[in-house]
């Protein structure tokens, strides 16, 4: 995660499609004194850019970003050892909250709601809290497959077919370096130690779901 800011205060960067919107966050967040703002940006690889140069804390993004996308801008932010906290700030009536959930972020906060909650939000995110309206994050996290990113769910799956690490490699088009390395963090979110034992828990859970 980035470093805090002078005086203890929460550094953050900021990407919206929206000028308006991200010309307003801009001037609210360097207003606050809790807050350092430390960059914006208007696209999802702008923001990738800055956050790989300049560590922040936090980092608020609209859902829709072009180009690559909030999805795929939080999954490759989640392949980076100092990358921000991520805060999905977008349109509540679509499941883009559970969508951001899904994709690694901390927290979600509708664009219809008071900009205080922007603000309390990702106070509450630099401190390492989770915040989901409307979704009871403590169930979630109950279920350790609700912890998997999208490519660690699809390996699962996967392995449940008997492939070899060879055959992952090839079906997700990774090395088997890479698949290696995301089978050590299937195993730790799963509480596993071995290939067999990851297999017989998504079997043991798929029939508890029916």
């Amino acid at each position: 995660m980035g470093e805090s800011g002078k005086n203890g205060q929460i550094t953050i960067m900021l990407a919206d499609s929206n000028p308006l919107v991200l010309s307003a966050m801009a001037e609210m967040f360097e207003r606050h004194p809790r807050f350092s703002l430390i960059a914006t940006a208007s696209t999802a690889e702008g923001f990738l850019g800055t956050a790989m140069r300049v560590p922040a804390q936090v980092g608020v993004i609209d859902w829709n970003l072009p180009a690559l996308g909030g999805a795929k801008l939080l999954e490759v932010l989640r392949a980076q050892e100092r990358a921000p906290r991520m805060v999905v700030y977008a349109d509540q009536g679509s499941d883009a909250h559970l969508s951001a959930m899904a994709a690694g972020a901390a927290g979600f906060v509708s664009r219809s709601g008071a900009v205080e909650t922007l603000l309390e939000t990702c106070a509450a995110v630099a401190s390492g809290r989770m915040i989901f309206p409307f979704v009871d994050v403590r169930k979630l996290q109950n279920d350790p497959l609700k912890s998997l990113s999208p490519r660690e769910t699809r390996m699962l799956e996967a392995l449940a077919t008997g492939l070899t690490n060879r055959e992952l490699s090839s079906e997700l088009g990774i090395t088997t370096n890479t698949v290696k390395f995301h089978l050590s963090n299937l195993y730790d979110k799963l509480s596993v130690k071995n290939r067999a034992q990851a297999i017989a828990f998504y079997y043991s859970q798929k029939q508890g779901d029916r």
